[in-house]
């Protein structure tokens, strides 16, 4: 997702082994050919002590499996348009900050992905719809060519919109017609591209939220994507602490289920032990915060963080707004009155320490988010609720455990964006989807208001950089036990 992307394990294993396709870079304006994303990693899809019925049964699941992947390729698309259709034509376009994209440079990236790693590879005679694509909508894979800057992808008033779902439609045309002819496909190979292609599009889709509600805030119209929230009166309910005992756990994913290749390889972790918030911090925390110069007291933030917030004459969150005596936030459905007992959203890494300092708490390890998270199912707000903001801890149906750890705010972390022990960087172009990025970024966990709920797990690491405040990014409090 902008500076959160990431690729896929299959397994417990740490790398794509068989699902890696190592890219040649194309020659600019040439078609690139089906030999410019070379096969993958030789691999027998059963072991040689396999019996026959033992091969037809995996043949079989194998089979289904890539049924029901196609069928997802289906609903996941569909829901990209459908959250497109708020939308007027003029909104497609403009960019307003060079880490955001027009919503039309999202749709024609996510139907590159499908064109340059899933039909490139596995598509007979293939040919790129425009090789001028290749350049256009490539985010940041060098390995496969040059590509048009990021912070120009405002100007790019061609291809029309029109061109760009022409072009999404005729990848999906392909896809399904990739669907109906697979006698010679490396089934494996293909699923496992499938099923990232797919989790790659649903990163998008809450990228396509962030950005617009960014444009939209830029507009002194203030525009609405959707019709007004119910407000949430009420107070906000007392923070009480969870304690955890720590010390040696297993974490990370190893499971045979889909994960991207930065969430494992499975490890032991020790954990001394701490106490977790049982709710989010709200937006009456930061209010207080606020009044109590919390943004004018430099001993509360690190030197990086103070010299943002004095450098962007920083006084309090993203889109919110004060009115006489009140305060306001701009939301997807326009501006409303704050609401003390949402979490505070749109605060970035800095602002998320400050406070935490002020409050003589901490921001949670990752790995203490990860063990308080534990197996519970991941239920929540999220854009299936149509809501497109975070929504108040009365609002949950839970009992016991922390609220909200699914949903409506990616928790900021303390754990800087590192490899795990043991972690390899996948092979070819896919390889660059996460391993590159682990500099200078800070975990993100559990999901917002604009994810997908099927998008998400507990070993799930969403990452960006310390002064990122445009994604739904909230946090929790911690204390390590005495």
């Amino acid at each position: 997702m902008g500076g959160s992307k990431r690729t896929v394990q299959q397994s417990s294993t740490s790398s794509l082994e068989s699902g890696a396709p190592r890219a040649a870079s194309p020659t600019q304006g040439q078609s690139s050919g089906q030999n410019q994303v070379a096969p993958f990693k030789a691999f027998s899809p059963a072991s040689s002590t396999e019996t026959t019925s033992e091969l037809t049964q995996n043949g079989r699941a194998s089979d289904e499996r890539l049924a029901q992947l196609f069928a997802l390729y289906r609903s996941i698309r569909k829901r990209t348009e459908e959250l497109c259709a708020p939308l007027q034509s003029e909104d497609f376009g403009p960019q307003s900050m060079p880490d955001a994209s027009p919503t039309k440079w999202h749709l024609g990236h996510t139907s590159w992905f499908f064109e340059v790693f899933v039909l490139e590879r596995f598509e007979d005679n293939f040919q790129p719809t425009n090789p001028a694509f290749r350049v256009l909508f490539n985010s940041y894979y060098n390995s496969l060519g040059k590509q048009h800057s990021r912070p120009e992808r405002g100007l790019l008033t061609r291809p029309l919109l029109s061109e760009v779902w022409d072009y999404r439609h005729s990848v999906d045309d392909r896809i399904q017609a990739l669907s109906r002819d697979m006698d010679s496909v490396d089934r494996s190979a293909l699923m496992t591209l499938l099923e990232t292609g797919l989790n790659h599009e649903q990163q998008h889709q809450e990228l396509i939220l962030t950005d617009i509600k960014h444009l939209f805030a830029q507009n002194p119209l203030e525009p609405a994507y959707r019709a007004k929230l119910p407000d949430n009166s009420g107070a906000c309910p007392t923070q009480n602490w969870i304690a955890y005992s720590g010390g040696l756990l297993h974490a990370g994913h190893g499971e045979s289920s889909f994960a991207f290749d930065n969430e494992g390889p499975k490890h032991r972790v020790f954990l001394e032990p701490f106490v977790l918030a049982d709710r989010l911090v709200s937006n009456a925390d930061i209010l207080e915060f606020i009044d109590d110069a919390g943004y004018q007291t430099p001993a509360l933030w690190l030197d990086a963080g103070w010299q943002w917030v004095q450098n962007n004459h920083i006084e309090h969150p993203l889109y919110w707004q004060r009115n006489g005596n009140g305060w306001s936030e701009f939301t997807l459905a326009g501006r409303r009155a704050l609401m003390d007992a949402e979490p505070a959203c749109h605060l970035n890494f800095f602002e998320a320490q400050a406070f935490a300092t002020w409050a003589g708490a901490r921001l949670p390890t990752e790995m203490e988010w990860e063990l308080a998270c534990g197996k519970r199912p991941v239920q929540g707000n999220f854009v299936s609720s149509k809501r497109f903001h975070p929504d108040s801890p009365h609002s949950s149906t839970q009992t016991e455990g922390p609220l909200q750890l699914f949903g409506d705010v990616w928790e900021w972390t303390q754990s800087p964006y590192v490899a795990y022990p043991g972690y390899e960087v996948p092979v070819g172009a896919i390889g660059e989807y996460n391993g590159k990025f682990m500099c200078d970024q800070l975990v993100l966990r559990g999901g917002s208001c604009v994810s997908s709920r099927s998008h998400l797990r507990a070993t799930y690491r969403n990452f960006f950089p310390a002064q990122a405040r445009w994604q739904f990014s909230g946090f929790r409090l911690a204390k390590s036990a005495s």
